[in-house]
């Protein structure tokens, strides 16, 4: 089970490559229901992000994908064409986005970032995603 001291390292991780690369960002962190565990809005990060990061985090939970794994197969003609229209229109489909796994490999939540461009969103979620350790 993640719980809220995870979410803070995982944030706390993420935050750090943020200032590294010099882009403000929205952090979030949901468990395995897909519920917002944490959320962060850096110094200067951007508004219109906010629920987006939250919503790649729930997309990542929700299909147990990396949201720019599900961009690469969500183009015209690719299997997953037309799937940023479900879920209310929740489900994100650029980098950003990564499920948090479990010892066993059980998807157990996610962290998305939004606040720059696709490169660093995946940069600063890979960061965030690697400070998780299973207890």
């Amino acid at each position: 089970m993640l719980k809220l001291a995870d979410a803070r390292r995982i944030i706390e991780a993420a935050e750090k490559k943020a200032k590294e690369i010099g882009q403000p960002m929205n952090v979030a962190v949901v468990d395995e229901g897909a519920n917002l565990i944490s959320h962060i809005r850096m110094d200067g990060a951007w508004i219109g992000s906010i629920d987006i990061s939250i919503n790649k985090a729930f997309t990542s939970r929700a299909f147990n994908i990396s949201t720019k794994e599900l961009a690469e197969n969500s183009q015209p003609g690719d299997q997953f064409f037309g799937i940023h229209a479900s879920n209310h229109d929740r489900v994100m489909i650029f980098a950003g986005g990564i499920p948090l796994k479990d010892s066993k490999g059980v998807v157990i939540g996610a962290i998305g970032v939004s606040g720059g461009s696709g490169v660093q969103d995946q940069s600063v979620a890979e960061a965030g995603a690697g400070a998780y350790t299973c207890e």
